[in-house]
């Protein structure tokens, strides 16, 4: 029998308004928005403007937004897509040479960042505080210091080599060294740079002085982004797509993000009776992890850009397909199909404000510190997300200039009838669907409080880059009898440590009956839940 789970640390509450993201700082930054009268996307973003200085090796201005926003007046869900296309150059023939993109320096920085317009974008039409209020936290903390995290010093040792090859020195290692956890330092690169955007605007990033920087850093290197690409792009408005699960509908953002995979595989499961399986049995981990397969066979066959690839989303979410798909899976055996090694890191953050509006957003970087590459002056790395384009011409994914590509990030919602009940999210690459079902499964068929759901021992099935092969990777608290039950069931299960953030940061807002909201923050982050 497994090992019984009990309740952990209690989950923050409050009555008004509610921010949770992986940096505490970055959490304090948005409960500051908060309580200046701004709206949830106000504080969503002076958060993530604050994540920008004190979690720079997981996101920043360089990298990739996406938003889910729960407009509490319309009971409505709106979908921004902050995800930059490829340059115009980016072509198939320019990486002949190559058999992949490469994953670090300049040719890989070849997608437009587009978190910055999706910021601007969503302040437009849902912001209530002035633009240039938004930045004074973050400013601050560059300008004048902050402890360094856990997590930002072990990266930074992890990339040094690749910041001193390309130019992240000066803004990531101070006199050339790298700082050690509690040290305060500065980035005032990256304060005049915001300190700049605030003033005038977002402008400066993609037609002004920020873009030249950008760009005259990344062709003197061979790099393909151009001023057009900066200046032409703009981010995307769209309609997230759902499914119901129990008594809830969840929301996702449609291609190109992965938000597909979690509503196909909710949809397999969903027949199936959890709370008898147990929720740390070897049946219950099986049963997740087979669903998984299944929906990223789908997931990996047809997603891309939906402007350059016709994608069949509706069939792939809708309950008769998974009815079909569920005939596939076994309770005694696991499948053994083929994954393609993702990797990534992300910030996600959750907001609530007192009107009820939410916010479900989502950053990266994708690899930690991105492309590697720190414009000269700017104190902010540029990523390198266009490096999961496949070179196969015939694939979904396959690079062409202007095209999105294929993203990880998946910021979610869970509504019961038309209310808001539940906002949550993870970073993780590969993972973020998984813990997404992890999450969602704890709460809503084992009914654990949302601290619980988050701290639980966590899985991960997939391949990362360096992996020869997929395994199914798993947290140590989860007993040996039940990861020797996975093995006898041909899992290539490898276990990992107690609290390992390889699994992702996973952050969750419920708001409850009495109108009041409950927050979880995950412990293998550096993050809190504040409530106003």
């Amino acid at each position: 029998m497994p090992t019984q789970l009990t309740q952990t640390d209690p989950s923050a509450r409050s009555q008004q308004g509610m921010v949770v993201s992986p940096h505490t700082l970055a959490s304090r930054a948005g409960v500051w928005g908060l309580r200046q009268g701004g709206s949830a996307v106000d504080a969503a973003i002076a958060t993530h403007a604050a994540l920008s200085v004190v979690y720079p090796h997981m996101t920043g201005l360089g990298g990739d937004a996406f938003w889910l926003i729960h407009e509490a007046r319309t009971h409505q869900q709106h979908g921004l897509n902050g995800s930059g296309g490829a340059a115009q150059t980016a072509t198939l023939d320019h990486y002949r040479d190559c058999k992949h993109i490469p994953q670090r320096g300049p040719r890989a920085a070849i997608t437009v960042p587009g978190a910055l317009d999706s910021w601007w974008q969503a302040h437009q039409r849902f912001g209530k505080l002035p633009w240039v209020e938004l930045f004074k936290p973050a400013v601050q903390l560059a300008s004048q210091g902050y402890a360094l995290s856990a997590s930002q010093a072990r990266w930074t040792q992890k990339d040094r080599a690749l910041l001193e090859q390309y130019g992240g020195a000066e803004s990531f290692l101070p006199d050339g060294e790298v700082p050690r956890q509690g040290t305060v330092v500065k980035n005032m690169a990256l304060a005049r740079a915001l300190s700049a955007i605030a003033t005038k605007g977002i402008d400066i990033f993609y037609k002004g002085e920020i873009a030249q920087r950008m760009v005259d850093c990344l062709s003197q290197q061979g790099g393909l982004l151009s001023l057009a690409d900066l200046a032409d792009y703009r981010s995307e408005w769209v309609t997230p797509i759902k499914t119901t699960y129990r008594d809830r509908t969840i929301y996702e953002l449609p291609p190109n993000t992965q938000g597909l995979a979690v509503l196909e595989i909710l949809n397999i499961i969903e027949p199936f009776d959890l709370l008898k399986m147990g929720a740390n049995s070897a049946d219950y981990y099986h049963l997740m992890v087979e669903a998984t397969k299944l929906a990223f066979c789908d997931r990996d066959r047809w997603l891309g850009d939906p402007n350059f690839v016709e994608i069949p989303v509706e069939t792939l979410i809708s309950k008769p397909y998974a009815d079909r798909r569920r005939a596939r899976l076994s309770l005694s055996y696991a499948q053994q199909p083929q994954a393609a090694p993702i990797g990534g890191d992300t910030v996600y953050a959750a907001v609530v404000d007192s009107d009820g509006n939410a916010v479900s957003t989502i950053q990266s970087l994708y690899f930690d510190y991105g492309c590697g590459i720190v414009p000269p002056g700017l104190g902010f790395v540029l990523n390198n997300r266009g490096s999961l384009f496949s070179l196969a011409p015939d694939h979904a994914n396959a690079l062409a200039p202007g095209k999105r590509p294929f993203h990880t990030l998946i910021p979610a919602m869970a509504l019961a009838g038309n209310q808001l009940d539940l906002v949550f999210g993870t970073m993780g690459g590969e993972g973020q669907p998984q813990t997404q079902l992890a999450l969602l499964t704890r709460v809503l068929d084992f009914g654990f409080d949302l601290q619980t759901a988050v701290n639980l021992p966590r899985w991960r099935w997939g391949r990362a880059w360096g992996d020869a092969s997929a395994q199914l990777v798993v947290e140590n608290r989860i007993p040996v009898e039940v990861r020797r039950a996975l093995s006898r069931r041909g899992h290539a299960v490898r276990a990992t440590t107690d609290w390992s953030d390889e699994l992702g940061h996973a952050h969750m807002i419920r708001r409850l009956a009495d109108g009041s909201l409950e927050g979880a923050c995950d412990p293998r982050s550096d993050g809190i839940a504040v409530g106003v």
